[in-house]
Order: structure tokens, then sequence, then C-alpha cells
């Protein structure tokens, strides 16, 4: 790899490369350590194709859930079999792997420029800005963007745009599958949101048992598939369909809530 050869966004690999090292080394011990990460369909990730592949996944923090799965899918693709142990999988990390995220979140400070300098396909949300509720269109380049990115390796997306459970999922999504036709891989993840701050960043609980499921690829008929067939297909798949919101009750679910407002952390 040459020293200043780029990907498609512009970005420097060698020093993506470099920034994807830190950043694990800094975050291993969030996932094996002070919390257990429990993980299942290690396999499923090495039978991948190397590009054009959307993973989609519920979404509980805003950074913890995707730093969990570069660890995972690194690791995965090393050999290691459900486990991350023994960092070295992060020596020669997969450089093609991106997430998709909000451009206002991104843009915040220099640590959240960092981590998307590390694999961000950044979007400009069409529902919500610097707080508040808006409704404007989406932009066509940030359709472009994540075609490109998945032209160029695999991209990990959280179709919901929030991290409160049970929330309907974004018909955007739907649209990239039937525009790009991706391997969709849904991953479905649980005990991020009482281990870390709504943000991710800080740990607001140890000893907490996590899980990562990645599930065999979807069978979807690309041509055919209605958007909303697909979007109540991701539903099921990653656990988010309403009907999954009975195993808890309202009242638990706003005190789950109000509980990770009272513990947000500012960066």
């Amino acid at each position: 790899m040459g020293l200043f050869k780029k990907n498609p966004f512009g970005h420097i690999l060698f020093l993506k490369k470099w920034l994807i090292r830190i950043l694990a080394v800094i975050t291993h011990k969030r996932y094996r350590g002070f919390n257990t990460l429990e993980i299942e369909g290690s396999e499923i990730i090495r039978n991948l194709p190397d590009r054009n592949v959307l993973f989609v996944s519920n979404h509980q923090t805003y950074f913890a859930d995707v730093v969990a799965m570069f660890h995972v899918f690194n690791a995965s693709l090393s050999g290691r079999e459900d486990s991350i142990k023994n960092l070295g999988y992060i020596w020669q990390p997969k450089l093609n792997m991106y997430y998709v995220a909000a451009a206002e979140t991104m843009k915040k400070n220099l640590l959240t420029k960092v981590m998307a300098y590390a694999g961000s396909v950044s979007v400009e949300r069409t529902w919500k800005a610097d707080g508040k509720e808006v409704n404007r269109q989406v932009k066509m380049s940030d359709i472009s963007n994540i075609g490109k990115a998945l032209d160029d390796g695999w991209v990990i997306t959280f179709p919901q745009g929030t991290t409160t459970p049970w929330k309907p999922l974004r018909k955007g999504t739907s649209h990239i599958i039937k525009k790009y036709r991706p391997v969709v891989v849904p991953v479905v993840i649980d005990g991020f949101r009482r281990s870390f701050d709504k943000k991710g960043l800080r740990i607001k609980k140890k000893g907490i048992l996590q899980s990562m499921v990645i599930k065999e690829p979807l069978d979807i008929d690309y041509e055919n598939e209605s958007f909303d067939s697909i979007i109540e297909k991701l539903e099921y798949a990653i656990e988010q369909h309403p009907s999954f919101s009975k195993v808890i009750s309202k009242k638990d679910l706003m005190a789950l809530e109000e509980e990770n407002k009272q513990r947000k952390f500012r960066v």
C-alpha cells in the first residue's frame, strides 16, 4: 500500500489505518475487561464478499455500537471465533469499512472528526437538526456517497436513526437496498445502553454482559419486493418490529429513557 494512497473519499489509508489501531487499543477494554461482549456469527463475517455488503443494526449509543462492530468484524476476519481476545487482529484492519452517521454529529469536535476519518459516511438528517424536528428532502449526494462506500467495501447503518428502541425504520434504507443491491446482513446488539452513556463515550456501569448477534444475509428480491416489504423484513431481522416492544412495558421503557437522559454526557 502506497504511503499516500487514498480511498474514494480522499482519506489517506495509511493515516486511517493508524487511527483505527489507536482507537482500537483505547477502546478494547470497554468490551473485554470492564464489560464482556458475547458474540455470535463470526463465521458469517468470514464468508462475505469484500465489497457491497450492508450491515443493518439496531442502535443503542452514538459511538460504542459501531466501535464494537469494528472490533468484532476485524477479529472475525483474522480468524477469531466469536471472540475479540488478543488485540493483534487490529494490526491489519479492514480499511474499506464504513458506517453511516449524521453529519451534524461528526462535525462537533476533534474526537468526532477523528472518528469520522476512521470510516464515517456522513449524511444530513432529514428529520432532525440542532435538536429540533425538521422536514427536508434527502440529499442525493448522501445516497451517492453510501453507494460509493458500498462499491468500495462494507457499510454499517442504523436505519432507525435514533437510539430509542422500536422506532420505525427510515425508508431511505430500503431505497439504498433496491438501488445498490448489497448483501444485507442483520446485526442485533444489546447491553450497550446499560454499559455506556447515550453517546457511547463514557462507561456508566461495569460488569455488563453485552451481546452482538450477526445473522445470515437476508433473502431480498431486489427487483420485485416493495420498499415497505423490505422495511418490515429489516424490522423483524434486527428485532425492532413494533411487536417486539411487547416484551417490555411502556412504563419500564419510559424509565429507561429518563435514566439515559439524566446520564447524558457532553463532550
